[in-house]
């Protein structure tokens, strides 16, 4: 394997737990908002991966296939003096799971920080091979 496929993995990796960090935060950020009716509601988002391979079928990295929302029904919150509430007194919440957000963001940035580590292993080593000749 060349020294600079390594970066391009490496790289794609980078960029794809960017995203995942990215969508990750957004979901936090909007966990605690509500909204007047159930269509109104944020619903969280979860970027979907997949491997990239090269002509001979080997693996040259992952991308990002799409950013999914997710599915999952809204909370029916019961609070009639918020100016938001529907005529029952209702006001609806994401179902974003807090702790399981920030599992994630751990684990991709985690993964991000491994990543750089590679990328800095690989150019040492490549700088050591090249003094080899001094």
């Amino acid at each position: 394997m060349s020294t600079f496929r390594i970066f391009d993995i490496a790289g794609s990796a980078l960029s794809a737990q960017s995203v995942r960090l990215n969508a990750t935060a957004s979901n936090l950020a909007n966990a605690n908002n509500v909204a007047g009716s159930p269509d109104g509601v944020y619903q969280a988002r979860e970027p979907v991966f997949s491997v990239v391979t090269d002509a001979q079928g080997e693996t040259a990295g992952v991308r990002v296939l799409d950013v999914q929302t997710a599915n999952a029904a809204p909370q029916k919150l019961y609070q009639p003096g918020h100016p938001l509430a529907d005529g029952e007194g209702y006001v609806y919440a994401p179902s974003v799971n807090v702790v399981e957000e920030m599992v994630n963001m751990i684990s991709a940035s985690r993964s991000y920080q491994s990543n750089v580590e590679v990328f800095n292993t690989v150019k040492d080593l490549t700088m050591r091979t090249l003094s080899l000749g001094k």
